[in-house]
């Protein structure tokens, strides 16, 4: 038999000292505040919910019997919901569960299907937040749609923006997002540029009016272009407390390298998600190139995408086969690193692999790290 709070009740009380009374007090008070125990027991063996889980939104949901919560489940598992997905949507939105399955949740997700979201992304979304689902589909969904719309002109852009956080369809587009969207025309950013910012980094341009002003005065007089690309990206990378903490903790990172603050914030100018990097990928960079490379720190100052690639695929297997050129005499020794490791891996192959096979004809082993550098040396 299923364990259930019924099975508990049937237990003899046991003897308890005063000093337990306050635990027996809070245990009782849980499971007293759950009218019976069929709800616990259905989210626990049809939802997958722990039984302290089951408990706990039971206070939010009170089943009578399974017919309509058989039918919600049904239809999430019919639309491609994983049992994880159901049992995370659950936890999070127990009442969802005395929702119509058919007349209130299909023909919101049926619209976002339209729309173009595959069904795994939009259960991996909803399990994520799955307030959505509460919300109108002819008062809330459909007028931010037709909204950002109006600003994106695709669908698959909306998707984009969706997948980054489903605040572009539970917010009031006119109390944040319009004003926002508003304030940066007015300042001359381009149609393409409020595009790019609200596909990419939607949260930036939800944030309070307020808000969003003095982070747009403050990229504005750091001397960024609105007519650029650059200063959507600049407004992102200082946009909310989170970012601006990892802003402030690049700032101290850089400057363990000998970067003065002109430095960072040329860097900055530059390619503002430099300031958006982690420490550990910054560290590990930076040692390479220093390090190991013999660069002076502030080279990176100057071309600050360097930062970016991954070292493991594309920095490492380059320098490789740069140091073989290198030694052979068959590119100068001031080869600059953008140079090398900006190019796409064809055009890198062609400028400094395949044009010298005959010279050094290993050397597309050494890229691959199948032969050692001195072996062609």
């Amino acid at each position: 038999m299923p364990f259930s709070i019924r099975s508990l009740r049937r237990l003899p009380t046991p003897a308890v000292s005063l000093q337990s009374e306050p635990l027996l007090k809070v245990l009782t008070s849980k499971i007293s505040t759950n009218r019976d125990s069929f709800t616990v027991d259905y989210l626990v063996h049809s939802c997958g919910l722990s039984f302290e889980a089951a408990i706990s939104s039971s206070q939010k949901v009170h089943l009578e019997s399974p017919k309509r919560a058989d039918t919600v489940l049904a239809l999430l598992k019919d639309r491609g919901f994983t049992k994880t997905q159901i049992s995370s949507l659950v936890k999070k939105r127990p009442s969802l569960l005395l929702a119509h399955a058919h007349n209130t949740l299909l023909p919101k997700l049926e619209f976002f299907y339209s729309i173009g979201v595959s069904s795994s992304d939009l259960a991996r979304t909803l399990s994520s937040d799955p307030t959505l689902l509460t919300r109108s589909i002819e008062n809330q969904i459909v007028p931010s749609y037709n909204f950002l719309k109006s600003i994106l002109l695709s669908n698959e852009k909306i998707v984009s923006a969706l997948k980054r956080t489903t605040w572009i369809f539970l917010e009031d587009y006119s109390k944040n997002l319009m004003p926002n969207v508003e304030r940066l025309r007015e300042i001359g950013v381009t149609h393409s540029c409020i595009s790019l910012l609200l596909t990419n980094f939607p949260e930036a341009v939800l944030q309070r009016h307020g808000e969003f002003n003095k982070v747009v005065k403050e990229v504005k007089e750091m001397g960024f272009d609105p007519k650029k690309s650059i200063f959507v990206m600049a407004v992102h990378a200082i946009s909310g407390k989170s970012n601006k903490a990892i802003w402030n903790k690049c700032f101290e990172v850089y400057k363990r390298w000998d970067w003065s603050k002109d430095d960072i914030f040329a860097a900055f100018k530059k390619h503002p998600h430099c300031m958006m990097l982690s420490e550990k990928k910054i560290m590990l960079a930076m040692d390479f190139f220093v390090n190991k490379m013999g660069l002076p720190s502030k080279v990176i100052a100057q071309c600050p995408v360097l930062l970016f690639f991954s070292l493991e695929k594309r920095i490492v297997p380059r320098c490789r086969v740069i140091r073989v050129l290198m030694n052979k005499g068959l590119v100068k020794k001031d080869v600059s690193l953008a140079t090398v490791l900006v190019p796409t891996e064809k055009c890198f192959l062609d400028r400094f692999v395949i044009k010298y096979e005959e010279e050094v004809p290993l050397l597309l082993r050494v890229y691959e790290g199948k032969i050692d550098v001195q072996f062609c040396n």
